[in-house]
């Protein structure tokens, strides 16, 4: 079976700078038809990040993410076969990829399509094309990693790549972007805020780490409202940061102007 990921979502109160951000600092490009005024559309030529603007009782930040597969109804039999606590919904036609939604056996929801889908706009039938600057991985924490591990990897045959032997993550990837699962425990937390087991971060590969730095330095003075979001400062903040930076992926880590995790590399 031929699986993409091809989609990650944030949701957001101030999606139209989120907009700004991601095309200011990583050459993030919005479709001609991206839907103005219900959501921001934006892409690396692969992966497309929708925006969402937060509505009363939905949480913030990093949200969902999802698949592009070759059939939809394979990968509905395969869950209902070996998985049958899982179900699917059927999405609004407003939504450009949302076709389906569905979620692992934890509970993290992410969603399908395939192409043809009626409801497909945006940047999710534009070409693929390769961007210097291009979501990597990302990251789910969860309880029970190895469980959520085997469902991404025994229903969309997302191939898992090597690790050592002391490297409690799980690596599974489409061939250009990584799934990374790791382990969420309380105990990490220690000495910070502590976070519900969900979406951690986004990685981006860049071609020049010290370029980004450079860029988000240029933008901080031109537009305050495009810096980054502050990762460390203060003992709790520092506490975050030591467990954010753990990533082997990343090289440098940020948050974008709402707070959503990143980290970049030239690797």
């Amino acid at each position: 079976m031929s699986t993409k990921i091809k989609h990650l979502a944030i949701v957001s109160e101030n999606y139209a700078i989120e907009e700004k951000f991601y095309q200011a600092v990583f050459g993030m490009t919005t479709a001609a038809r991206a839907r103005i005024e219900s959501a921001s559309v934006v892409s690396d030529g692969y992966v497309g990040i929708n925006i969402n603007p937060r509505r009363p009782g939905r949480q913030g930040g990093f949200d969902h993410f999802g698949f592009e597969v070759d059939d939809v109804e394979a990968v509905a039999a395969r869950m209902h076969e070996k998985y049958p606590e899982v179900h699917i919904l059927k999405r609004p036609s407003n939504r450009p990829f949302a076709g389906l939604s569905t979620h692992d056996p934890a509970g993290n929801v992410f969603d399908l399509s395939q192409e043809g889908m009626e409801n497909r706009t945006d940047v999710y039938v534009d070409g693929d094309r390769q961007a210097d600057r291009y979501v990597k991985h990302f990251v789910l924490r969860a309880v029970e990693p190895e469980r959520v591990a085997g469902f991404y990897r025994d229903v969309f045959d997302l191939l898992e790549t090597e690790k050592p032997a002391d490297d409690p993550n799980t690596y599974l990837t489409d061939g250009r972007v990584t799934l990374i699962i790791a382990p969420w425990k309380i105990s990490d937390y220690a000495g910070t805020g502590i976070e519900r087991p969900a979406l951690d971060h986004i990685g981006f590969k860049v071609e020049s780490v010290q370029a980004v730095k450079d860029r988000l330095e240029e933008l901080s003075k031109r537009n305050p409202y495009l810096s980054p979001g502050p990762v460390g400062g203060g003992s709790e903040a520092e506490a975050r940061l030591d467990l954010f930076a753990k990533c082997k992926f990343g090289e440098y880590q940020l948050a974008d102007p709402d707070g959503v995790m990143i980290d970049i590399s030239e690797s």
